[in-house]
C-alpha cells in the first residue's frame, strides 16, 4: 500500500494518541502496542507538548522512537503506519 492510499485511510480516523506535557517518552509504549493492532494510528501533539518544537520535528522523533513510518502531519496531528 502506498502513502497516497494510507492518508485516504487516515482521513476518518480517530486521534488516539495524546502527547502532552510529559513528552514523547509517554506516549511511546501506547503506540507501539496500538502499532501491533492497527494499520494507522492517530497522533495528536498537543500545545503543552510542542513547547518551542514544530510539530514536524516532534512527529520525526516519535517516527523514530518507536520504529514506525510517518504517513503525514496535518496541523498537529500525525499519523504513523
Amino acid at each position: 500500500m502506498d502513502k497516497q492510499d494510507l492518508r485516504k485511510q487516515a482521513h476518518d480516523l480517530d486521534v488516539t494518541v495524546w502527547v502532552g506535557k510529559s513528552g514523547l517518552g509517554a506516549v511511546t509504549d501506547e503506540l507501539v502496542n496500538q502499532l501491533k493492532n492497527e494499520d494507522l494510528v492517530k497522533v495528536k501533539f498537543l500545545r503543552a507538548a510542542r513547547g518551542g518544537s514544530s510539530t514536524d520535528k516532534l512527529a520525526d522523533e516519535l517516527a523514530d522512537e518507536v520504529n514506525a513510518e510517518l504517513i503525514e502531519t496535518r496541523g498537529n496531528t500525525a499519523v504513523y503506519h
